[in-house]
């Protein structure tokens, strides 16, 4: 009975979080001359929706199955055997959809490295979750390893962005007010690239979690960058809404109970795709409010590991200051259902890019 009512209830809140975001789109297009956010939106939950569908019987049939880390919440150990590497299945429809909407336009070649940075992520993921299922445990890539490959892609994108003078040094913050730090942009930059993929990947600890934040703040960003005025950028736009609904399909099938994960595969592009948006359309301070679940996340586990070694360096014991961390997993053991808990994450994830939106830069 509480299957089938988690069942409902993951249902309904997916639709009214698609209505949420189709609302915000055509309302964008209507009030905006040269916005052009529906469609990309629209036609990439559909296929993103229909191809999940077709792909979760392949990953099946490959045994590509989700293994549950031992130290998760006991209640995890019921999704093991859940198809994973989901994201092998979303991403490329944003991309492609998002490349094909704007071959014809001046920044074709911003979103061909925004595509690059996007994939070059997802094989990153992809070889940390195909090492995790071939050695039967949690753990893929070492740490020190995942971060270097991380590192590679990174300065790979950011030499190209480098190169064709994409990136402004001075941050665009509220209003007109912006702030120049000159050459500190580039290790910012490589800082907030490797910072975001992994907060992304530390949140998708639930079912529909980072999937339902992540199509929030593609489609925030996209909204924001056509209410910029004389800074808009559709083509970037259009981008964020093609990853936005991209995720929004995948999510009718990764909600709980979910019948797919999208694993590292998915979680590490998606946040490196996030940073190279606001990298090349100046939008770092609307990532940063935007994405601020993403934030709390990895400032949770930050807090646990450090607190931890502190406090058992003064005082002989370690504290933990949460149950488990990141901090989903914290308030799951205080009690509350884990639809719940993303029901309120999408909540507070909806209110902060409306935060983001009402304090973005213009012209």
């Amino acid at each position: 009975m509480g299957d089938q009512k988690g069942h409902a209830q993951g249902k309904i809140a997916t639709i009214c979080l698609a209505s949420i975001l189709f609302a915000g789109s055509f309302a964008t297009d209507h009030y905006i001359s040269n916005s052009s956010l529906s469609f990309p939106l629209i036609i990439t939950t559909l296929i993103s929706t229909l191809i999940t569908a077709w792909g979760i019987p392949k990953l099946q049939t490959l045994k590509i199955k989700q293994i549950i880390r031992k130290e998760g919440p006991a209640e995890h150990h019921n999704k093991a055997g859940t198809p994973t590497m989901g994201g092998l299945l979303t991403i490329p429809v944003g991309l492609v959809i998002a490349n094909l909407i704007s071959i014809n336009n001046t920044n074709n070649l911003q979103l061909l490295s925004l595509s690059v940075l996007t994939l070059s992520f997802m094989l990153i993921g992809g070889f940390d979750d195909w090492r995790s299922l071939t050695r039967n445990t949690n753990n893929g890539l070492n740490p020190k390893g995942k971060i270097v490959l991380q590192t590679i892609a990174s300065l790979f994108f950011l030499s190209w962005a480098g190169w064709q003078e994409w990136i402004n040094t001075k941050i665009l913050l509220v209003s007109e007010i912006s702030i120049d730090i000159g050459i500190l942009i580039w290790p910012l930059a490589l800082f907030v690239l490797l910072a975001e993929s992994n907060a992304t990947n530390l949140t998708d600890g639930l079912d529909g979690l980072a999937s339902g934040c992540g199509a929030i703040v593609f489609a925030g960003l996209g909204i924001q960058l056509m209410l910029r005025g004389s800074d808009s950028n559709p083509e970037i736009a259009s981008f964020c809404m093609a990853m936005a609904g991209s995720w929004l399909g995948f999510l009718f099938h990764n909600r709980n109970p979910a019948k797919v994960f999208m694993g590292d595969t998915g979680s590490l592009p998606m946040g490196a795709a996030l940073c190279g948006i606001a990298l090349l359309s100046n939008s770092l301070w609307a990532l940063l409010i935007m994405g601020g679940v993403f934030l709390a996340e990895s400032l949770s586990v930050i807090i646990q590991v450090w607190g931890f070694k502190i406090s058992k360096n003064l005082t002989g014991q370690g504290i933990r200051v949460f149950k488990m961390a990141p901090i989903h997993h914290h308030y799951e053991l205080t009690g509350i259902s884990e639809q719940r808990i993303v029901n309120n994450f999408w909540l507070v994830t909806l209110v902060l890019v409306l935060i983001g939106l009402l304090l973005r830069p213009h012209s």
